[in-house]
């Protein structure tokens, strides 16, 4: 029989720019790096296929319109302590971009021991 539990966690979604740099590198590169060095558990990158932000203009992928700024989503889910003591190490990075945190639970399932 597989168990499992769940435990509350904050999940911290930033937006920003495929095409935003931080010292010559991605800034959704340097979240993920930082967020590793932090030793928090861990963080996804998705790229947006169309979106728009503060310039209401529409970034897309289709063929037509080729766009080199898409949207890219960085995702870290972990305890409320840690990614709120990881945001001062971010905020430098985001500038006006949108910084969304959501309360969730995380899931474990299988043989993952649930934490005393």
């Amino acid at each position: 029989m597989t168990t499992s539990w769940t435990e509350r966690a904050l999940r911290l979604t930033v937006l920003v720019g495929e095409s935003d740099s931080w010292h010559h590198r991605p800034v959704y590169t340097e979240i993920v790096h930082r967020a590793h060095a932090a030793g928090l558990a861990g963080a996804s990158v998705f790229r947006g296929i169309e979106g728009f932000g503060a310039s209401s203009m529409i970034h897309t992928q289709r063929l037509l319109s080729l766009s080199e700024d898409l949207p890219v989503a960085v995702v870290i889910v972990d305890t409320e302590e840690k990614v709120r003591a990881f945001l001062p190490l971010i905020m430098e990075l985001t500038g006006d971009s949108p910084v969304v945190l959501d309360a969730c639970e995380l899931v474990r399932l299988g043989g993952a021991e649930e934490p005393r």
